[in-house]
């Protein structure tokens, strides 16, 4: 038996709208990512020039060990090596230990970040009137209309208002 169209329309329930979000654009497009990435590449910047100027040092003090071999005695040579290789590993677990308080940083920030965002999205997805709100990227088709990034966007800023403080 098949059901007339009214009757079909009456036992289907209409779905609540469902949103998207690009996860990636609401954090970088947004003023607190901006400044954070900003921060990101100065301080990833920072660290590079200094492990450039480390090397050449490194190097210098290398080559005049190599260059004075020649006038030290084995076991002077080698008490000299022995410090150099003991400084260099030590001066490469300063620099790496540096590098992970960097991405330290960026893990903080992204989830000081959500903290605010998650509120906000809640906010958006309930003035919607929608269910969910889905990865824009796991979505394989849909309306733009149902893309809220923008709006998001424009809500995180409000509610975070100011970029985060410099590095101490």
């Amino acid at each position: 038996m098949l059901l007339g169209a009214g009757a079909m329309a009456q036992d289907i329930p209409v779905p609540a709208p469902i949103l998207t979000l690009d996860q990636d654009r609401l954090f970088l497009e947004s003023d607190f990512g901006k400044a954070v990435i900003a921060r990101e590449r100065a301080d990833t910047s920072a660290l590079e020039q200094e492990n450039r100027r480390i090397e050449a040092e490194l190097i210098a003090e290398e080559q005049a060990l190599t260059e004075a071999r020649a006038t030290l005695s084995a076991e002077e040579f080698s008490a000299r090596a022995a410090a150099f290789d003991a400084k260099v590993e030590r001066i490469r677990d300063e620099q790496d230990a540096k590098a992970r308080r960097l991405t330290e940083r960026r893990d903080q920030d992204r989830k000081a970040f959500l903290e605010v965002a998650v509120p906000v999205l809640g906010a958006l997805l309930g003035d919607s009137g929608a269910t969910v709100i889905l990865e824009k990227s796991q979505v394989i088709l849909s309306l733009s209309a149902v893309d809220v990034t923008d709006e998001a966007i424009r809500r995180v800023n409000a509610a975070l208002a100011s970029p985060p403080p410099a590095a101490p």
